[in-house]
C-alpha cells in the first residue's frame, strides 16, 4: 500500500488553485493525502481541527487554536502538537511521508516519525512581504532533514541545487484541456461580457509582485484598454491598486470560472515587478495563457524569458511593455498562427500527470534507497 502523504502548506486549499492542489489531488489518488493548514484564531475554545474533504482522498485539516500569533509561530506549536499526534493515531497512519512547502512548519516533525520527507520549493518564500525572520534558518535546516527536494522552476533550482544532493527542478504545469475551453468565445464570463474591447486581463493573486505603476500607466496611456484582473488582494492595501474607469477587478474567482474569463480577452498579462518577490517566480499561469491560445505579454521574468522569450511578448519597461501589448493586439494572422503552433509544441510537452508520475517514482525509489539503508545499518548493528 502506497504510503500516505501528511502535508504542512502556508497556502489554503480553498486559496487560489495553484501547484498544491494540482499535485496533491493527482497524488491521492493512489495515496492518502492529509493537508495541514496554517492555524486560525478561535477564541474561547479548546483547540481543535476542522476537516473536509475536497476532494477525493484528501483530507483538509485547518487548526483552530486560542493563540493570535500568525502561520507556524512557535507560539502555535505547543497547540499544534497535540493536535498533529491525534491526527495521525485516529487515521492509523503507521506509514507516512512527510511534504513541506513551507519550512516554518517544520518544528512539527518532531512528533512524527515519516519514512520520507518532501520539499516542494514552489516559491523563494525569504523574499516575499511580511517573511518571517526565523524562515532562512529554518530552510536550512529543512534542507538537512530532507530526503527530495522539488523545484517550482528553473531559477529556484539554480538556486537550490547547491544546498542538497537530491533537487528536481518540475517547474508549474498546466491542465492544457481545462483553459483551452477558453478558445470558444461563447463560454466568455457573464460578468465581463458587458465591457467593450480590446480587453488585456490577469489572473492571479494581486500581492506585491504585481508592478501597480505599469498597470497605471497602461490604463492611462490607452483609455480604450479595458484592463481586467481577477484574483484576491494579499498581503497590500486595496487603496494601492490603481483606479480607473478602464480597470476592471473581479477579486477571487473559482478555477472553473478562470477560462471564461480568458475567453473574452484580446492579450493576456503577466504584469510582475521585478523585485525580490519575482526574482525566482515560474508563473503557472504561463502556461495557462498558452492553452487559450492568446497573445501573453510579460515583464522580464526570467522563468517566463528565457524559455517562452520566442512566443511571449516581452516587455523590459513601462514604454516597452505597453509597445509590446499594442504589437499583440495587431499580430498578423501569419504571425498568429505561427505563435498558436509554438504554443501547442510546448503544451505536448507537459502535463500535471506526468510530473506526478516522475514525482512518484522520484518517492518510491527514495523510500526504497532509505529502507536498504535502513537494513543494512540494523544488521552490522547484530
Amino acid at each position: 500500500m502506497p504510503r500516505a502523504i501528511i502535508v504542512f502548506s502556508h497556502l489554503r486549499w480553498s486559496f487560489v488553485y495553484q501547484r498544491p492542489q494540482h499535485l496533491l489531488t493527482r497524488m491521492a489518488g493512489r495515496r492518502r493525502v492529509i493537508f495541514f493548514e496554517e492555524p486560525v484564531y478561535d477564541a474561547g475554545r479548546e483547540p481543535f481541527l476542522e476537516c473536509s474533504t475536497p476532494e477525493p482522498g484528501v483530507l483538509v485539516c485547518r487548526p483552530h487554536t486560542p493563540s493570535q500569533k500568525s502561520g507556524f509561530n512557535d507560539e502555535q506549536l505547543h497547540w499544534l502538537a497535540p493536535l498533529l499526534e491525534e491526527l495521525v493515531a485516529q487515521e492509523e497512519l503507521s506509514r507516512y511521508i512527510v511534504w513541506f512547502y513551507t519550512p516554518m512548519a517544520l518544528p512539527l516533525a518532531r512528533v512524527l516519525r515519516p519514512s520520507l520527507v518532501v520539499y516542494d520549493c514552489m516559491d523563494e518564500l525569504t523574499g516575499f512581504l511580511e517573511a518571517p525572520k526565523e524562515l532562512v534558518q529554518r530552510e536550512k535546516a529543512l534542507l538537512a532533514v530532507a530526503d527530495l527536494v522539488f523545484t517550482g522552476g528553473p531559477s529556484l533550482y539554480q538556486a537550490k541545487k547547491s544546498h542538497h544532493p537530491e533537487v528536481h527542478c518540475f517547474p508549474s504545469s498546466v491542465d492544457a484541456s481545462h483553459f483551452a475551453l477558453a478558445c470558444d468565445p461563447e463560454c466568455e464570463h457573464a460578468t465581463q461580457k458587458v465591457l467593450p474591447k480590446p480587453r488585456l486581463g490577469y489572473f492571479g493573486v494581486l500581492d506585491e509582485r504585481l508592478d501597480l505603476q505599469l498597470l497605471d500607466a497602461m490604463a492611462l496611456s490607452h483609455p480604450d484598454w479595458q484592463i481586467v484582473m481577477v484574483g484576491p488582494v494579499l498581503k497590500i492595501s486595496p487603496e494601492l491598486l490603481p483606479k480607473g474607469a478602464n480597470i476592471h477587478y473581479f477579486g477571487q474567482q473559482e478555477y472553473a470560472a478562470l477560462p471564461g474569463y480568458l475567453a473574452g480577452w484580446d492579450v493576456c498579462l503577466i504584469p510582475f515587478a521585478l523585485n525580490d518577490a519575482t526574482r525566482f517566480i515560474s508563473p503557472t499561469k504561463t502556461l495557462e495563457y498558452m492553452a487559450a491560445e492568446k497573445p501573453v505579454v510579460s515583464t522580464p521574468i526570467t522563468d517566463v524569458a528565457v524559455p517562452y522569450g520566442d512566443i511571449v511578448f516581452i516587455g523590459d519597461g513601462i514604454g516597452n511593455f505597453i509597445a509590446a501589448c499594442n504589437e499583440a493586439l495587431n499580430l498578423p494572422p501569419n504571425r498568429y498562427r505561427e505563435m498558436v503552433g509554438a504554443m501547442r509544441q510546448v503544451l505536448a510537452g507537459t502535463s500535471w500527470d506526468a510530473t506526478v508520475q516522475a514525482m512518484s517514482q522520484l518517492i518510491d525509489t527514495a523510500v526504497r534507497r532509505k529502507r536498504a539503508r535502513t537494513v543494512h545499518s540494523e544488521s552490522l548493528a547484530t
